[in-house]
Order: structure tokens, then C-alpha cells, then sequence
């Protein structure tokens, strides 16, 4: 049933509930929404065997009022251009959310890369980057490409690389893209960026008294019971950090099945025994469930649907459980059953709030490669010694001595991962307090979805208002 529905028409129905709970003209509001480029490109790759296959994929450029244009590239063999154009919307949104001065981009290639080998994979990526290259949908300035769904730091590298060779003159080569290994220009703490950024908007939901007295729940992430819908870069880093705060992870669940057990399960063993066997299932402890989608139906407080898009709809989500839902794959939610979980009352961490940590990281990383200068570098030597000095002038006030071990301790000036994870955290308190607000000052009261589309717009009209486009 789940893939009748277009994701698109999912994106704009969400953009038009909120759009009517503003005073914009239509005319702007239909350019906001509207899709500004989609390119599609067909081209052929030798495989390893001297066979030749055509390759399909697409970029979409939603929106420019802000350059570059940002967005992942994903490898799936389902990628097609309803989705492409969907998260490239999200991401236009997204941005304007967290303050990140972006137009949203997304790319796909329709492939399933477990058939292809790592050779044929390089080719593949190599030849999309020159496609991009040649009709100028990519470059520091234009549009700045990312790992998603089935990508990684290596075909980032290669994107790189491609790029750099073919515009070997131009200086801020490095910035095409984001999500690069660090030799290569890459930034401490992207790999677990996204992740981290559910877990540091979780935190702040359930860190508010009021609206967890609304759902029947206390306050803080220790001891709530929280389910994780998918394993991979964001939902195990999500989970990781959520565990590490003392949440129980009550159920776990990937494409091979889901498993649970109410006392909790221990996410390196899991992952270990997966590993090990190539499969979640028969975990020592745990319960396995008939199929992976029953995982979203456990009884819990959060629950984490971090996989693909339309993954609760209006048939199974009147049988989901969790008080809190916190999106951390893009569209995990129909429109329809978002409108059934909010009637129940429950709590909706929408997903264009709740995985920008990724473009958020890729803004500091983008940041870095056109400054040329690696975070932290200029300043922590100077800021400790300065500590240093506190810590001396207190110790000849007090006639206290304090270890070496605890001198280190107190002194560390911050590393580029300790500033990339703070400017992280600051931007998901800051932005979840927006959205927040919008909420409960509009008249209407909306979900938090329709509240963080409604602080989009305001974002991007503002946006075309200073560039004087409708004045």
C-alpha cells in the first residue's frame, strides 16, 4: 500500500495546511512550494564484466532564494522523481528552520548498490558528478550534494575528486560537497551528526514540564521507553545517544525484522550480533516480531521510525502505541496518519526539525572548506592558557594544588568536534523553541509539523522580501 502514495503530494499537503494559516499571497506561496529544477539523466557504465547497463537519476533544485542549493544524493533502487522533488522540498524547509542559508537540493540513483561492485560503484558516481557538472547543478556556489540513504563519506570523496579535477581552478573546489572524509576536507562529527541532532531534539521535548504533563509522561530522556525503526548512520547514532542518556531501548527493528524485549536491549550487542550473523533476529533475550512494521505497534514512549518514507499510514497508525513520535528518516509519516496520531494526542517531532542535524554539520563542513581554516585551531591553545591561568590564580588564593591529570581536565581549550556538536545542540534548542512558539502564540494552535512549516514560510518569505523579489 505504501508505495501508492506519493511522497510529493504528502510534502504539499503539509505545506498547504499551513500555508492557510498565513496572510501570504497565493501567487508567493505557489512559488514557495513550487519545484524550481529537476534534471534527469540517463547515462551507461561499463559493469566489471564488459556488460553495458543504463544508469537512471535525477537532481532537483527546489528552491533558490537562498545559494547553494543543499541536499543528499541516495542509491536506492526505488529512488524515483516523485521522491527526489519531495526531499528536495523538506530540505528547503528544513534549512529555513534551523537558520542554515540554504535552497533545498536532492539527488537519487536508481540502483540497489549491493549489486554493483565497489569499481562499478566509482564509475557510477563519477559519471553523475560530471552529468551535474555539465548542466552546472553542482559547485560550492550553485549546489552543494551530500550523503543520504546508501552513500557515505567515500562516494562524497569521489564527488570530490571528480569535481575538483574537472574545475581544477577554482579554489573552493572542496565545497561542492559535504560529508567528505576528513583528509579531505570533512568535519569532526558529520558521520554522527544527524543522529545526534534526534537525540538533542528529543532531549529538549521531553525537557518541557508542561507539554510531557499534556501526554501523561515526566520529565527527561532516563528511563522512557523508545523504539528505533531502522539501524543505519542515523537511527543507530540516535539510538546510541538516547541509551547513553538512559532511555530503554524497548525495540529495534530492520529491513531483515524487528525484535523486542520490555526490560530493554543492549544496542552494541545487538549490533555485534548482527554482525555476526547478518541478521537483528534471534537476539539472545528478545522477542522476534512477525515482520519489521510491527516494531512501530510496541508499547513505548518514543518511538523512532529512522527508515524510509511512508512507513506509518492511516492503516496501521491507529495502532501506534508511543506518546512521542520523532522522525528521523524524511516523511516516515503519511499526511493521514499524522492526522490520526495528533487526534489521539500524541506528540509529532516532525522530520524537517528533527534530522537537520546532518545539513546543520554539512553547514559547518561547507563553512570550513570555504575559510579554509580546520574549527578550533586558531583558538584553543590561546583559550587554554587562559584557563590555565584562572586555575593558577586559584590555587594561589586557595594553597590547593591540583593534579596534572586534573589541570588537563579543566584547561582543554575545544576541538573542532567539540564546536561542530555545540553549534549542533545550540541549533536544535533554538530552533525547537521557534517552532514551539510559533505553536502556541498562532490562534489556531497547530501540531508542531504545520508550526515549523509556518516558521519556514515566514523564513523564506522574508528571504525573498530582502532580495526584493515581491516587494
Amino acid at each position: 500500500m505504501t508505495g501508492h502514495v506519493s511522497f510529493y503530494a504528502q510534502v504539499t499537503a503539509n505545506f498547504d495546511k499551513a500555508a492557510a494559516l498565513t496572510q501570504y499571497p497565493k501567487g508567493l506561496l505557489d512559488q514557495i512550494k513550487e519545484c524550481n529544477s529537476v534534471y534527469r539523466m540517463a547515462f551507461p557504465i561499463e559493469r566489471d564484466n564488459g556488460d553495458i547497463e543504463v544508469i537512471y537519476s535525477w537532481r532537483a533544485e527546489h528552491s533558490q532564494h537562498k545559494l547553494p542549493t543543499k541536499g543528499g544524493i541516495r542509491f536506492a533502487p526505488d529512488v524515483n522523481e516523485d521522491e527526489v522533488m519531495a526531499l528536495a522540498a523538506l530540505m528547503t524547509y528544513k534549512c529555513a528552520i534551523v537558520d542554515v542559508p540554504f535552497g533545498g537540493a536532492k539527488g537519487g540513483i536508481k540502483i540497489d548498490r549491493r549489486n554493483y561492485s565497489q569499481s562499478e560503484l566509482e564509475r557510477i558516481t563519477r559519471r553523475y558528478t560530471y552529468e551535474l557538472l555539465r548542466k552546472n547543478f553542482i559547485g560550492p556556489g550553485i549546489d552543494v550534494p551530500a550523503p543520504d540513504y546508501g552513500t557515505g563519506p567515500k562516494e562524497m570523496s569521489w564527488i570530490a575528486d571528480t569535481y575538483s579535477t574537472l574545475a581544477a581552478d577554482k579554489l573552493d573546489a572542496m565545497g561542492c560537497v559535504t560529508g567528505k572524509p576528513i583528509p579531505q576536507g570533512g568535519v569532526r562529527g558529520r558521520t554522527e551528526a544527524t543522529g545526534r541532532g534526534v537525540y538533542f531534539g528529543v532531549r529538549e521535548c521531553v525537557n518541557l514540564g508542561e507539554d510531557m504533563k499534556a501526554l501523561g509522561l515526566s520529565t527527561g530522556v532516563s528511563g522512557k521507553r523508545v523504539v528505533v525503526q531502522g539501524l543505519g548512520n542515523v537511527g543507530y547514532h540516535a539510538a546510541k545517544f538516547l541509551q547513553e542518556a538512559g532511555a530503554v531501548l524497548v525495540g529495534l527493528a530492520e529491513y531483515e525484522g524487528a525484535i523486542a524485549n520490555p526490560d530493554g536491549l543492549d544496542l552494541e550487542q545487538v549490533m555485534a550480533h548482527r554482525r555476526e550473523t547478518k541478521s537483528i533476529l534471534n537476539f539472545k533475550g528478545a522477542t522476534n516480531l512477525p515482520n519489521p512494521q510491527a516494531a512501530l505497534e510496541l508499547d513505548c514512549d518514543i518511538l523512532v521510525p529512522a527508515a524510509l518514507e511512508n512507513q506509518i499510514t492511516k492503516e496501521n497508525a491507529p495502532r501506534v502505541l508511543a506518546k512521542v513520535i520523532a522522525e528521523g528518516a524524511n516523511g516516515p509519516l503519511t499526511a493521514e496518519a499524522g492526522e490520526i496520531l495528533n487526534q489521539r494526542g500524541a506528540l509529532i517531532l516532525p522530520d524537517m526539525y528533527l534530522n537537520a542535524g546532518g545539513v546543520t554539520v554539512s553547514y559547518f563542513e561547507w563553512v570550513k572548506n570555504l575559510s579554509h581554516v580546520r574549527f578550533g585551531r586558531m583558538e584553543k591553545r590561546f583559550e587554554e592558557r587562559a584557563y590555565r591561568k584562572l586555575l593558577q590564580a586559584s590555587e594561589s588564593l586557595t594553597g590547593k594544588k591540583l593534579t596534572e591529570a586534573e589541570v588537563a581536565e579543566y584547561t582543554g581549550g575545544p576541538s573542532e568536534e567539540d564546536l561542530v556538536n555545540s553549534g549542533l545542540e545550540e541549533t536544535m534548542i533554538s530552533s525547537y523553541r521557534q517552532i514551539r512558539e510559533v505553536r502556541l502564540k498562532h490562534p489556531a494552535k497547530p501540531d508542531l509539523r504545520t508550526a515549523a512549516f509556518i516558521s519556514a514560510i515566514d523564513k523564506i518569505v522574508t528571504s525573498y522580501n530582502d532580495l526584493g523579489i515581491f516587494p
